[in-house]
């Protein structure tokens, strides 16, 4: 039985797991309080009225202090992943700050996901860092209970999207030597289901404990399972010694919706041999009835998901400190800086209703009604940068959410039916936004307005906007045309 009265503080909400967590938790019986950087973007979450929302920034002690004020557990669920090269002093400060903060709050306990690794090897910088952001919160003199997993099996999770879209893609593979490095897969169900049962830990518990799920595989059974499970032919296979890390991340980066930037840390850590040393939790924690999901209970339940369109959580949802973008502020010559702007505008012979729809459409698979092939191209560029390029998609083909992430912008604004704003995620010498604005003008007409703003850094954003400036017409003046006259269609 949970207390009734127990508090529950939540980071990472936006994240995979965090967004996931939160009603597990209410079903549970614990009240919630759910910490971000911008709270408007759980607006969206069936759970968001049933919670108490704060607005912190978890490397700031007095604003993480005064989110964790009456709160009896803390769940530690951030990770600096895919923000750069420094992505470990990230890790290790926001840790510490968390640590010093809860202590000062006087919490009862810190519940925090790492990941799984093996003992006495030198391990790769993504696994390091969970290693030690969980050494620091044990040692922050607040009990702790860090839970540690291999690859989490869950539709919208980075290592599964990774699995599938690897296999759906390519039926014969060249492939690098980790793909025989044994792995305990865990269902993200079983994950939630002891990082629920964590917070009731008695107050003496103050370690580490593996999770996993039944089955020890390689990745190229993985694979090979996850074809069965997915209906496809049986995949070939070939080992090639000689492809490193770093030439598999920029392969994975291409094949799959997965940044370079994450990519390249998850197959860092596909070298090591992660398996379950110890199960331990379920003295404090039964296993999940009628026992751990198996691999290829797993991949069904998560195909099962992304074909019903019900994937809650994406690893692409979460907040990434650091992008090369930033909300568009309401003065925009902040600090003396320039902001270029490409605005146009027709008058169409459709209603509000109907171009609205239009633009609450765009991007994924419906594209960007404009120049197809330049679209394409600056994806790849950018991928090859280390951007998410055009294949992170749409999280549901119909409607959008603040926060979603649609190719490589993210969800800025919505006004629903008026004003769609999106803000660039690619690799940019500078930030920009898009805007998609439902008007009317003085005789009632509909009318479409379309703004592209740019704020460059330094020299190389003055050149590049100067030097993308005469496809301009090619690129925004033809989504001006083709979305009209989509909206336009709907109306015969």
């Amino acid at each position: 039985m949970t207390d009734p009265g127990k508090l529950v503080l939540v980071t990472g909400v936006t994240g995979y797991i965090g967004g996931r967590l939160v009603p597990e938790l209410l079903k549970a019986g614990y009240r919630v309080r759910a910490m971000a950087r911008n709270p408007r973007r759980l607006e969206s979450r069936d759970w968001y009225d049933d919670v108490e929302v704060v607005e912190a920034d978890a490397a700031d002690q007095h604003q993480v202090e005064a989110a964790l004020e009456g709160v009896d557990v803390a769940y530690y669920l951030i990770h600096a992943l895919g923000t750069g090269k420094k992505f470990e002093a990230r890790d290790r400060h926001s840790a510490r700050t968390f640590g010093a903060a809860a202590r000062q709050a006087g919490i009862g306990r810190i519940v925090y996901l790492g990941g799984l690794y093996p003992e006495g090897e030198v391990l790769s910088p993504h696994l390091g860092s969970r290693r030690e952001v969980g050494e620091i919160l044990l040692a922050s003199g607040v009990p702790t209970t860090v839970l540690r997993a291999a690859v989490i099996l869950g539709s919208g999770s980075a290592s599964f999207e990774m699995l599938r879209y690897l296999t759906d893609r390519l039926p014969v593979m060249v492939t690098p030597r980790w793909l025989d490095t044994r792995i305990q897969p865990i269902a993200v169900r079983d994950v939630l289901h002891y990082l629920v049962g964590s917070a009731a830990m008695p107050p003496e518990v103050n370690r580490g404990f593996d999770i996993g799920g039944p089955d020890v595989l390689t990745y190229r059974q993985m694979m090979q399972r996850y074809a069965d499970v997915a209906h496809l032919k049986r995949r070939r296979i070939v080992t090639l010694p000689l492809l490193t890390p770093s030439l598999s991340s920029h392969w994975v980066g291409l094949v799959t919706p997965v940044p370079n930037s994450i990519a390249r840390p998850l197959v860092d850590s596909l070298i090591h041999e992660v398996v379950r040393k110890e199960h331990d939790i379920a003295r404090y924690v039964p296993d999940p009835a009628p026992g751990p999901i198996g691999f290829d209970r797993a991949v069904e339940l998560a195909l099962k998901r992304i074909q019903d369109l019900d994937v809650t959580t994406s690893w692409a949802s979460a907040a990434t400190p650091g992008v090369p973008s930033d909300p568009l502020p309401s003065d925009p010559d902040w600090a003396g800086g320039s902001l270029y702007i490409d605005e146009r505008e027709s008058a169409i012979s459709a209603t509000p209703e109907q171009l609205w729809a239009v633009i609450e459409g765009i991007g994924g698979g419906n594209g960007w009604y404009s120049w197809r092939l330049g679209w394409w191209a600056r994806g790849l560029l950018d991928r090859i940068f280390g951007g998410p390029g055009l294949r992170r998609g749409r999280r549901n083909p119909k409607d959008l959410s603040v926060g979603d992430p649609l190719d490589w912008w993210r969800v800025e604004e919505i006004d629903e039916p008026k004003l769609l704003r999106l803000r660039a995620e690619m690799r940019l010498p500078g930030l920009a936004w898009l805007e998609l604005i439902v008007d009317e003008d003085a005789e009632g007409r509909t009318v479409f307005r379309q703004r592209a703003l740019f704020h460059p850094r330094g020299l190389p954003g003055q050149l590049y906007w100067w030097a993308i400036k005469p496809f301009h017409g090619i690129v925004f003046g033809g989504m001006q045309r083709n979305v009209a006259e989509a909206a336009e269609q709907q109306s015969s």
